[in-house]
């Protein structure tokens, strides 16, 4: 089971720039589970669970990939729930 997980709201322009599939990508690099989906407020929400710090360089990374596009970011620490095995993107 993870030992960590994080719920982060991406703010910016992060809808319709390939920011869902890319950040699926990211997460099943770090071996993560969750999910993330488009909200409809133009926001991305993504949980994500894991080692704290593969949670972290996935964040980081995401960021990185799209720096000109992500205004802000809302992280809260949650804990971990069992129910997700796989990192998936939500519709």
């Amino acid at each position: 089971m993870a030992s960590s997980a994080k719920h982060i709201i991406f703010i910016g322009r992060v809808q319709g720039v390939g920011f869902r599939f890319t950040a699926h990508r990211i997460a099943n690099r770090q071996f993560l589970t969750g999910f993330v989906r488009n909200l409809p407020d133009g926001t991305v929400e993504m949980l994500a669970q894991g080692e704290s710090e593969d949670i972290d360089a996935c964040i980081a990374e995401i960021k990185e990939t799209f720096g000109r596009y992500v205004t802000e970011t809302k992280t809260t620490d949650l804990p971990p729930d069992p129910r997700h095995t796989d990192f998936r993107i939500a519709f």
